[in-house]
């Protein structure tokens, strides 16, 4: 929810940007869903959400002996988008600061 009030205080040309960026970085479903399937019950799916420090938990416990495993597969869609939406959060807020300091610099012009 706070992306979307972000974002609209951004350009055409910044929305642009951060689609593109989007595109770049935003965590495949896929790529979760086979990472779960072939690698769960050590949390390679968690590694690749950036979800550090539970992943080495469950590659610890084996993800609790399977039981850790099972239950990521009624979470996994929503972990996949949180991950989105903070890089998502990151993205807009480096627009932010780019406009912000490109701002700054017009006014310093101006003087």
């Amino acid at each position: 929810m706070n992306n979307l009030l972000a974002k609209q205080n951004l350009t055409t040309q910044d929305l642009q940007m951060l689609a593109s960026e989007m595109d770049k970085r935003k965590k495949s479903t896929g790529t979760t869903w086979l990472l779960w399937f072939f690698l769960g019950g050590i949390g390679g799916h968690r590694y690749y959400l950036g979800k550090t420090g539970s992943a080495i938990a469950m590659t610890l416990t084996l993800g609790l002996l399977g039981v850790w495993t099972l239950i990521d597969l009624f979470l996994i869609s929503g972990m996949i988008k949180k991950a989105n939406e903070q890089i998502e959060a990151e993205i807009i807020q480096q627009l932010q600061l780019m406009n912000h300091a490109r701002n700054r610099e017009v006014a310093v012009g101006k003087e």
